[in-house]
């Protein structure tokens, strides 16, 4: 069965990307077939994959209105059994075209189930909102995993979250599960990083992962050379802290590892 995991956060820079693009490397390294689906306009995880998407003539958004097939726009990654459906800055305007469409909450699942049942796990990198582009992914999803970063205002608009969440479970998808939160940018020398842990404790009760992210300067430069942590800095503390956060995942999943 494909596992569907949207990585969702309203807040902006707390780490989403980084973790889609990476936690995707180590899954594939554990031999799943990975998709990474780039649902940020800002094409971050594009990029952060070696992708140019000013090149791109399509992208997610055009498979999503139906203009391309999806599985026509499937780029292969640097890593065996891990591709990507690119974003541009078309995306963009997706919000606004949804909004006149029939069955709106729903054109993201509509349009790649057929891609993603080819794959044992599709991560869906989601923009800093809660519009319509993320309300799509979470239609879509079968799994929540919430990044959040280990400083007092990320924790602000969690309870949203949690409460957006709520809604789309009633109203869209039963069968949504919050797989849990994973605290990134932790520095273990800074008191305010452990009191960050401690509520998130309060809001997610058991569903806080025991691997945490650190603040990396390494984790920081590989986007820059399109680049996952595996491929740019395999042995530093980063790389080894999304090597573990995929052990957990593929745990809760219930998948055998071969790390």
């Amino acid at each position: 069965m494909s596992n569907i995991i949207a990585i969702v956060n309203q807040k902006g820079g707390v780490g989403k990307t980084t973790t889609a693009v990476n936690l995707g490397a180590y899954l594939a390294h554990n031999g799943q077939s990975v998709l990474l689906l780039d649902f940020d306009p800002q094409a971050n995880a594009t990029s952060g994959l070696g992708i140019d998407h000013r090149t791109l003539t399509h992208g997610i958004y055009e498979a999503l209105l139906g203009i391309v097939d999806p599985a026509s726009i499937v780029q292969e990654t640097a890593h065996q059994n891990y591709a990507i459906i690119p974003a541009t800055r078309a995306l963009a305007g997706a919000n606004v075209d949804l909004v006149t469409l029939e069955n709106r909450e729903r054109k993201l699942a509509d349009a790649f189930s057929v891609l993603t049942a080819q794959y044992d796990i599709t991560l869906i990198d989601c923009p800093p909102s809660l519009g319509m582009l993320t309300i799509n992914a979470l239609a879509a999803a079968h799994h929540i995993l919430i990044p959040v970063q280990a400083e007092y205002y990320a924790l602000e608009g969690l309870g949203q979250l949690i409460e957006t969440i709520r809604l789309i479970q009633e109203r869209l998808n039963p069968d949504l599960n919050v797989l849990g939160a994973v605290l990134t940018m932790y520095d273990r020398r800074q008191r305010l990083s452990q009191e960050v842990l401690e509520e998130l404790y309060r809001h997610f009760e058991n569903k806080i992962f025991r691997s945490v992210i650190p603040r990396s300067v390494r984790l920081a430069e590989s986007p820059s050379h399109g680049k996952t942590m595996r491929a740019y800095a395999p042995r530093s503390k980063g790389a080894r802290a999304y090597e573990k956060l995929a052990r957990e995942i593929i745990e809760h999943l219930g998948i055998e590892t071969n790390f």
